[in-house]
């Protein structure tokens, strides 16, 4: 699908002046990675760039990388609304659009603000994504559900054929939902060994759906240095502005250290089965992750 690519700094935890989001696409393009990634919130604890405008800029800036959501929380937005913005994405990059979904809901503040219920949102997600391709591919929908009222006329423009689908998640729900109609699945915050054995569920519950295992893809964070304490220090700074996290809680899962450190911790997770990885920078200097994101990528392809 993607097997390399780098998230794209929508988010702002360093506090960055001035933002440097489409230097950082740009480079990524340059550095020739499969795919730039974006997330998605409404109002998280970093200044947040919204992701379906985020990655239109980078559609504008970009000719051949495919662009992607990890991943947009689509029950906190409106079916109709969301797959217009998706199809007017497509007409700006054709054919290089990922939709990836994830059920979210760490932050109830921005639910309530998007004026959508936290409670049942995975249910309209699966929802959702049972509609979605309709409604992309220039169908008229008009859909009554448990959970979800969808009538529109067919939407135009539309595209030929749905975009690759991705889930993510660590939970049996997500991979259940991955099973049922993804593409792809990603991983994130797992070791190498757990990232298997959720590998080993989405199999079953894939055959359970009758359909092929979606492909199991790796979001990792990654500050990449020879200063360990530094590299540590960055990530620490990126957690607490980004997730409000203490690093404690999450270090045995973020890559640091060397280029050549990192990319031995990747192998585990390509050992483990991952067959994509996206990247998360994880020190303020942006540009300067990237490209040894891409000397790791030269050390394992």
């Amino acid at each position: 699908m993607a097997p390399w690519g780098v998230m794209l700094p929508n988010f702002n935890p360093f506090g960055l002046e001035p933002w440097p989001y489409l230097d950082v696409v740009r480079a990524v393009e340059d550095h020739n990675f499969d795919a730039g990634w974006v997330g998605d919130h409404l109002a998280f604890h970093p200044p947040v760039i919204e992701a379906t405008a985020a990655l239109a800029a980078a559609a504008a800036v970009t000719d051949r990388m495919k662009l992607g959501f990890a991943v947009l929380l689509g029950a906190m937005r409106e079916p109709v609304w969301l797959a217009k913005t998706l199809t007017s994405i497509d007409q700006l990059a054709p054919g290089r659009l990922i939709v990836g979904m994830g059920a979210g809901g760490e932050h109830p503040p921005e639910w309530r603000a998007a004026g959508a219920e936290l409670a049942g949102r995975g249910a309209r997600l699966d929802e959702l994504l049972s509609i979605l391709p309709d409604l992309l591919t220039g169908h008229a929908v008009n859909h009554n559900g448990p959970h979800l009222a969808v009538e529109t006329p067919a939407l135009n423009p539309s595209m030929s054929a749905a975009p690759p689908t991705v889930i993510g998640g660590r939970s049996d729900a997500a991979l259940r939902r991955a099973a049922r109609f993804a593409d792809g699945w990603l991983g994130v915050w797992v070791s190498s060994e757990g990232f298997a054995r959720s590998i080993d569920r989405l199999s079953e519950f894939a055959e359970q759906a009758g359909r092929a295992r979606p492909e199991p893809m790796m979001l990792a964070f990654a500050a990449i240095g020879d200063d360990q304490a530094g590299c540590a220090r960055d990530a620490a700074q990126l957690y607490r502005g980004q997730y409000n996290l203490p690093y404690e809680q999450v270090e045995r899962w973020t890559l640091t250290g060397s280029v050549a450190q990192v990319a031995d911790r990747l192998a585990d997770y390509q050992a483990a089965g991952a067959q994509s990885i996206a990247v998360i920078p994880a020190r303020p200097d942006l540009l300067g992750q990237v490209e040894r994101i891409a000397q790791v990528r030269e050390l394992l392809s």
